[in-house]
């Protein structure tokens, strides 16, 4: 739902186990370590791997099912409430071994189980079965797990058993019944919650993967969620994915405190919230899921927008997270205060209508970019104006987050389901709306959806803060290295103040990755916007 408002590729917080999400943590190396170990250097026996519910033990599992050699075969069980016949069926079924359906026995299956192992090991090939939610076995079926490890050679384990389980599991190979199974365990290792660094950089990790574009929490929020979550993966996931969707309903770009809290109110167990918060926790989940489902529907029976400010929530400026979340907040310039942004939102016939009628004019639209740069000339030749007057256009496709990042105004181009393009100027973004000009007519449009006719294309004016220079790139030497060198100061000075040199290149880097920039250590034209936003030049409008 949220995923194309936020620019992301993929839904970032899924609790599904999927390896490429999988947060290389001190941990999980540590844990995928002892796994490769008992795996590659034991050569048989159990390997158990144990952790509290949601701390990543089946995502890890996958992981390092995706790193064994290709020599190696893999039977899964995911499924251990089985007896001990069901679970040999079930293993041979893994391990694509024929044996007879109809009065298939304990000796059947462990025959033909046996026959399939001497023939793989003969062939150079290792067999290892994982034995997912291990904690659920049964005694007999354990016992029979370890008699598996009877199949062997003269010199060499036939099979190698992994038990993933929660820490039950660890009491139970406790007992001493199985106390001849926890003496063939080679390899243990328990994974622990993660830690509050740990939790900011597990959330940082999933947005990168899923090609976040910018901070989607601020530093309170991410506090809040290690704090809510105890560190636990599984349930980081489900507070910050409810939390994008909170933020997604009210326009916002960023998850804030409050809007974690909301989201832990909705989402976690009541026995897990703060003692003082469960009586809120209901009356807070029907509230959230009315104005989502208000979202979702946000149309009157005649096909209208809701038009009423109780319908479309409009947070205030300051939940409104700007390009530098460090940054002070700006003032916006006496440019950008021309245009008052309307305070209810325009609906979607209304605007529609307004596109078709008074959206035809490209040099109407570009006249009043030019008005806001304070630039005369023909609006009619846009980018060969604006070069006359020492600025550059940048064309492309982007959404409101992007948007909002660059902090410019622009001429954004719609197109008619007929092919016929329209045009008209973005000039504010605040409290959760974005003011586009049809015309000379403000329209209030809703930062959580897209407007009608609109693909995402758009043109804006920047002033490069260097004359001549429209991108910069690692290696190369001009005199303008000497005014990003103000903005980035090196540690030690450098042997040519004019070469763009590694030192710099990782400067600029970190900078673009706390911005939610593309991570390339150049400098082109979006870095530069948001380097000049940082400025706050008088004579660049801006959005905000």
């Amino acid at each position: 739902m949220y995923t194309q408002f936020f620019r992301l590729n993929d839904a970032p917080f899924s609790i599904a186990p999927n390896p490429r999400f999988l947060y290389p943590s001190a941990k999980h190396r540590e844990a995928l370590a002892h796994l490769l170990y008992g795996i590659k250097e034991e050569g048989g026996g159990f390997v158990a791997l144990t952790g509290e519910v949601g701390t990543g033990k089946t995502t890890l599992c996958r992981c390092l099912i995706e790193q064994l050699p290709e020599n190696v075969d893999v039977a899964l069980i995911l499924n251990p409430r089985l007896d001990a016949l069901e679970l040999l069926a079930a293993a041979c079924d893994e391990l694509r071994i024929t044996y007879p359906r109809a009065g298939a026995s304990l000796k059947i299956l462990v025959d033909a189980l046996n026959e399939h192992l001497l023939a793989a090991h003969a062939k150079g090939r290792r067999t290892v079965l994982v034995i997912d939610e291990a904690q659920n076995l049964s005694f007999d079926v354990l016992e029979q797990v370890r008699l598996l490890t009877n199949l062997e050679t003269s010199e060499h384990k036939l099979l190698q058993i992994i038990l993933i389980g929660q820490p039950e599991l660890i009491r139970l190979l406790e007992q001493k019944r199985l106390r001849q199974l926890a003496q063939r365990i080679t390899a243990r290792y328990h994974l622990a919650p993660l830690t509050r660094a740990e939790t900011v950089d597990y959330i940082k990790h999933r947005l990168t993967v899923s090609g976040c574009p910018a901070p989607l929490f601020t530093p309170g929020a991410l506090a809040a969620v290690h704090r809510l979550s105890g560190g636990i993966p599984r349930l980081i996931n489900i507070i910050c994915d409810r939390a994008l969707l909170g933020a997604y309903a009210q326009g916002k770009f960023q998850a804030d405190r409050a809007t974690v809290r909301r989201a832990a109110r909705e989402v976690l167990p009541s026995d897990l919230l703060p003692r003082y918060w469960r009586p809120l926790a209901l009356g807070a989940a029907v509230a959230i899921l009315i104005g989502a489902a208000a979202l979702i529907s946000d149309r009157s029976p005649d096909g209208n927008a809701a038009s009423s400010a109780q319908e479309a929530p409009s947070p205030t400026p300051a939940n409104v997270p700007a390009a530098s979340p460090q940054a002070a907040p700006e003032q916006p310039s006496d440019a950008a205060q021309e245009t008052p942004l309307p305070t209810t939102p325009t609906g979607r016939a209304r605007f529609e209508d307004m596109l078709k009628s008074k959206g035809t004019g490209e040099a109407a639209a570009f006249g009043r970019l030019f008005a806001l740069w304070r630039v005369e000339g023909d609006a009619g030749k846009p980018c060969e104006t604006a070069e006359r007057q020492g600025l550059r256009c940048l064309s492309e496709s982007a959404t409101w987050p992007a948007l909002r990042l660059l902090n410019h105004p622009a001429v954004l181009e719609f197109a008619l389901p007929g092919g016929e393009k329209r045009f008209g100027t973005l000039t504010g973004i605040a409290g959760g709306l974005a003011t586009v000009e049809i015309g000379g007519e403000p329209a209030a449009l809703p930062l959580a959806e897209s407007p009608p006719f609109w693909e995402g294309r758009f043109t804006l004016l920047w002033r490069p803060p260097v004359t001549d220079v429209a991108v910069l790139k690692p290696g190369q030497s001009s005199p303008a290295v000497k005014w990003l060198r103000q903005r980035f100061p090196a540690k030690k000075k450098p042997a040519d103040p004019q070469r763009f040199d590694e030192a710099l290149k990782a400067q600029i880097a970190a900078f673009q990755k706390q911005h939610g920039l593309i991570v390339d250590g150049a400098v082109g034209p979006h870095t530069f916007i948001v380097l000049t936003n940082e400025m706050k030049r008088p004579d660049i409008p801006r959005l905000d």
